[in-house]
């Protein structure tokens, strides 16, 4: 089987005040390594989605600019070996 770039698909919501869904992008590009970002929502809640191997980091950072919630971190490396993610 073929091992994935990057095995966590990486969801949560931010709960916050003056939330910018391009400024959020932009510093998620700029500061983590990953693929299939997408960041969508206004200026209170904002909905990220990311495929990463560390992503403790991206709820560190989500939790550095508002409330997180609704996380899920699922290994997508196991998911295509057939087993539980």
């Amino acid at each position: 089987m073929e091992e994935l770039e990057f095995k966590f698909d990486t969801q949560l919501l931010i709960d916050g005040h003056d939330l910018s869904e391009d400024a959020i992008n932009d510093y998620i590009t700029e500061h983590f390594i990953g693929d299939c970002l997408l960041v969508v929502g206004d200026d209170t809640l904002i909905k990220i989605h990311f495929h990463t191997n560390e992503p403790w980091k991206i709820l560190e950072y989500g939790q550095s600019i508002g409330d997180i919630y609704d996380v899920v971190v699922e290994n997508m490396q196991r998911q295509q070996e057939g087993l539980q993610g």
